[in-house]
């Protein structure tokens, strides 16, 4: 009863001053939503990434140019460009007669090129690739056939478009046996990638991509003679290990690296990049909650701040509510609930805000083509309503304490 009583008389108290119990609450509306908008849309991001990496196998080894530490990425994932792959590491990895279990493997190079057809230009994303790539990465041909070893050991200037690029540039029309110019280079379409579902987030996005044999990548179309990376499919999980161990035993003769600790490589699988992945996307989104985390802190400031102008406007109700009998800690009590409800509303209409939007988000992102879901878990819901008595509480006690100290004498001396 006492409480209810209490509650009954702070509301009644923010009805008086509705402009300012609106403006105080909408700090805390700001930054309960914007923590939901950021852990609604991180989840559902980092579930994203994570999907389109384990729809890769969980069969896939990738060796990389560069050292790294057993958790983080090797400095070529940051787009620094090392070359210490090079094409006699994949021919010594594909031909070596002790390795078991190899399913597949191909070499990567990438660059962005000026692809010319007959009524557009564009610059594009393309990829050079051996012919086990689409064992690799599991796809399919949508239109002709896929170039193949002989290809790649002659140079021969053969493209395959990814399903939109052929659209985009042909249209209607078949582009099979059709010419494009690749950096002023004349290639033949001999193949169409079937489509694939919208990815992005850091995977490459394969409809929007053109595919030549790699020798031909780099000799004739990007100048450059190491790889960006390589990429192993193994016959079954249980030899991945075996595998990992043998690619690192061939490119230390091959390197004439002696200390394991002195490798100029990074090799890793599926279950370790899904790792590292879910750590980056982690730090990622506590870094914003931290960023959102201000506009709280804002918002408690903003309730401290008009809670002690109300302690500083209300000394003759608190003068004479302890002339009749109230004590201290039943002023301290009143003030601190005021406080706590505030708090509390916005952090309702905050997490309502919040939810919305990223529904919204969602549906926007998914009439994109991304395989988007919409993730909010009741455990983000608690804490936002915890959070929001927190901040009442912490930010509230300060000017709560005040009021409880002020004396009927003081309120004497106000009127």
């Amino acid at each position: 009863m006492y409480f209810l009583n209490t509650l009954k008389f702070s509301q009644k108290n923010l009805l008086a001053n509705k402009t300012r119990s609106f403006l105080t609450i909408l700090g805390i509306i700001i930054g309960i939503s914007a923590i939901i908008i950021i852990m609604a849309i991180g989840n559902s991001a980092q579930n994203l990434i994570l999907k389109q990496v384990e729809g890769l196998g969980s069969n896939l080894i990738a060796v990389t140019p560069g050292a790294s530490e057993e958790i983080g990425p090797p400095a070529s994932v940051f787009g620094i460009v090392i070359k210490t792959l090079v094409n006699d590491d994949l021919e010594a990895i594909k031909n070596d007669n002790r390795f078991r279990g190899l399913q597949a493997i191909s070499g990567f190079v990438n660059g962005t090129v000026l692809v010319i057809g007959e009524n557009i230009d564009k610059n594009i994303s393309l990829m050079g690739v051996n012919a086990d790539y689409l064992k690799i990465v599991s796809t399919k041909i949508e239109k002709g056939v896929f170039f193949n070893e002989k290809d790649d050991q002659s140079l021969e200037k053969k493209v395959v478009l990814g399903y939109e690029i052929a659209e985009e540039f042909f249209g209607n029309e078949n582009p099979i046996n059709k010419k494009i110019k690749i950096n002023k280079h004349q290639f033949r379409v001999i193949g169409v990638l079937e489509k694939e579902g919208t990815s992005g987030f850091g995977v490459s996005d394969q409809n929007n991509s053109v595919f030549i044999p790699l020798k031909t990548a780099q000799k004739l179309v990007l100048g450059v003679d190491h790889l960006n990376f390589i990429r192993i499919k193994i016959e079954n999980v249980e030899q991945v290990n075996q595998a990992k161990e043998r690619v690192a035993e061939i490119l230390r003769t091959k390197h004439n690296i002696d200390n394991p600790s002195q490798d100029d490589f990074s090799i890793k699988d599926q279950t370790m990049a899904l790792d590292m992945l879910k750590n980056v996307t982690d730090v990622i989104r506590y870094f914003l909650l931290t960023i959102a985390s201000v506009a709280l802190l804002v918002g408690g400031i903003g309730i401290m701040n008009v809670t002690l102008i109300s302690v500083s406007q209300r000394i003759k109700e608190v003068g004479l509510r302890k002339a009749i009998g109230a004590k201290n800690k039943d002023v301290l009590a009143q003030f601190l609930v005021e406080s706590v409800f505030v708090s509390l509303i916005g952090g309702v209409i905050g997490i309502i805000l919040g939810i919305s939007i990223s529904f919204i988000v969602s549906l926007v992102i998914n009439h994109l083509g991304y395989e988007w879901e919409f993730m909010i878990s009741f455990m983000s819901i608690v804490v936002a309503v915890l959070i929001s008595v927190v901040v009442g509480i912490v930010f509230g006690i300060y000017p709560a304490k005040k009021a409880s100290r002020i004396s009927p004498m003081e309120a004497l001396h106000y009127e």
